[in-house]
Order: C-alpha cells, then sequence, then structure tokens
C-alpha cells in the first residue's frame, strides 16, 4: 500500500506546482480584462476576481496609449538588449568554449579554474564596481551598458565546454583530414551539434535578460533606454495601483516569454533528456 501510495506523489506534487504557477496567471489575465476598477478592488484576492462581469480589451489599450508610460519603447529597448545579450553572447561563450576544449594551450585547465570560479561568485557583489567602470566610459543610460556586461557568461561557457569535450574526436579528426580548419569545425560542425545546449542557454539568457531588474534600474534615467522590466514598476507607482492596467501591462511583458518557450522548447527538452540520460 506504501508503495502503491508513493507512486502517486510525483503527480500529486506536479498538481500542487502547475496550481501555484497557474492561479496568479489565471487571475493577472481575467483581471487585466475587466474595465471596472471599483468591481477589482472589492473582488481583487477573492475567487470573484477569476470571474469579470464584463470582458474588455479596454486596459490594453490604455496602457499601449499612454504616452507618459510609452510600453512600446520600452518593449523595444528590451528586445535590443535581450537581443544583444543572447545572440551576441552565444557566438562569444560557444567560440570560448570551443578554443577551450580543442584549442591547443598549455593553460587551457587554468582558464577553465577562473571560469568555475567567476561562476560562483555573486554577481551582486560586482554591481558598484563595474557601475563604477560604465560610468568613467560614459555608458550610463546606452544600450552598450546593459549589453556588453553581460556578453560573457562562465556558466555558458562551462555549458559549451562540457558539450565539446564529450564531442567524438573521430569527427573531429576526420573534418581535419578533410581539410576543415577549426573555425570551420566550429561553425560546420560543433555548433550545429550543440543545438541543444544552445536553445537551453538562449531561453535561460532570454529569461534572464528580460526580467533583469537591478542593473537597468541602476544604470537608465528615463524611457529612452530603460526596459520594460524597470517600466514594470514605475508604471506601478505612477498609475496609483490602477490593477487593470497593471494587470494589462503584466499581460504584455510575459506573452514574449512564452512565445520564445514555445519556439525552442523541442531542443530544450532534448536539452534536459540527455543531461538525464548523462547523468
Amino acid at each position: 500500500m506504501t508503495s502503491r501510495a508513493a507512486r502517486y506523489v510525483p503527480t500529486v506534487l506536479a498538481i500542487v506546482m502547475a496550481i501555484v504557477v497557474l492561479v496568479p496567471l489565471s487571475m493577472m489575465f481575467t483581471v487585466s480584462l475587466n474595465p471596472d476598477e471599483a468591481q477589482i478592488q472589492i473582488t481583487l484576492g477573492t475567487v470573484r476576481a477569476f470571474i469579470p462581469h464584463v470582458v474588455s480589451l479596454e486596459n490594453y489599450q490604455q496602457v499601449l496609449a499612454d504616452p507618459h508610460q510609452p510600453f512600446l519603447r520600452y518593449l523595444l529597448n528590451t528586445v535590443i538588449v535581450v537581443v544583444g545579450i543572447v545572440g551576441i553572447g552565444l557566438i562569444v561563450n560557444a567560440s570560448a568554449a570551443f578554443a577551450l576544449a580543442w584549442g591547443q594551450g598549455a593553460y587551457r585547465k587554468l582558464f577553465i579554474g577562473v571560469v568555475i570560479a567567476v561562476y560562483v561568485i555573486p554577481g551582486e557583489s560586482l554591481v558598484l564596481p563595474l557601475l563604477l567602470m560604465m560610468s568613467r566610459v560614459g555608458w550610463i543610460d546606452s544600450y552598450q551598458v546593459q549589453i556588453v556586461p553581460f556578453i560573457a557568461n562562465s556558466f555558458a561557457i562551462f555549458l559549451f565546454y562540457q558539450f565539446f569535450t564529450a564531442m567524438p574526436r573521430e569527427l573531429m579528426e576526420a573534418a581535419k583530414i578533410d581539410g576543415a580548419g577549426l573555425l570551420q569545425i566550429f561553425f560546420r560542425i560543433a555548433l550545429p551539434l550543440s543545438m541543444p545546449v544552445v536553445s537551453t542557454l538562449a531561453i535561460l539568457g532570454f529569461l534572464d535578460a528580460w526580467n533583469s531588474y537591478l542593473w537597468p534600474l541602476m544604470v537608465t534615467r528615463g524611457p529612452e533606454y530603460r526596459p520594460l522590466s524597470v517600466a514594470m514598476a514605475t508604471y506601478f507607482t505612477s498609475q496609483q495601483a490602477f490593477w487593470g492596467n497593471v494587470m494589462a501591462f503584466a499581460v504584455l511583458m510575459t506573452l514574449p516569454v512564452l512565445v520564445v518557450y514555445l519556439i525552442f522548447q523541442r531542443w530544450f527538452v532534448a536539452s534536459v533528456m540527455s543531461s538525464g540520460v548523462k547523468g
């Protein structure tokens, strides 16, 4: 009886986790469709909040049309920053990992140790020195101050390194016999084969950059370069807690995350499965 009950434990835990995640998301979505702010104030936090009396897109229209909080400008800023960090970062980190895995050099193990050491250092401890450096070069309130410091990622380098070192050496030798150099091997063989790692890091990097708050808050001064994460907080305070608008803003900020996950889901699951098999 005990073993039979134990088989249901993962299912029960999965259901509980699904409820914990889906209930706030459902409330966020239903409240965003309710144009009656008075009703929202009364029903917020109760079961009645999940059943709006009137369904309307008025809150979304107000968010998109607000001249004081330009949502589309914030969205463009966020896309530029995310694409810069993820796109450039994947190439840079994969190249560094490939060089450490297959390049010639006496200090490769030392560099791997440095990469691991950097990974365990809390990022918050580097914020103030990094802020002083960015201020000295005049990058405050710009796109590059939000992109450049986060292109190199020790976790991404280590993950790529683990994948490249597990590649069959015969495959590399065959490519060299055919006359391919390391650069050709990297772009034509290693990088395409590492798509599960690329997709995993793309999703994780996207989520990290999309939801980044502390650093953009410190280095941006206005809507010209401010991302959605910081704009969300300023929008909440400036609107005097108009919950319908705030929830509409949150839904619009959440949708791109779901789209990106759906696009990369196949490779992400493949990466998780392969990690489980190797483990």
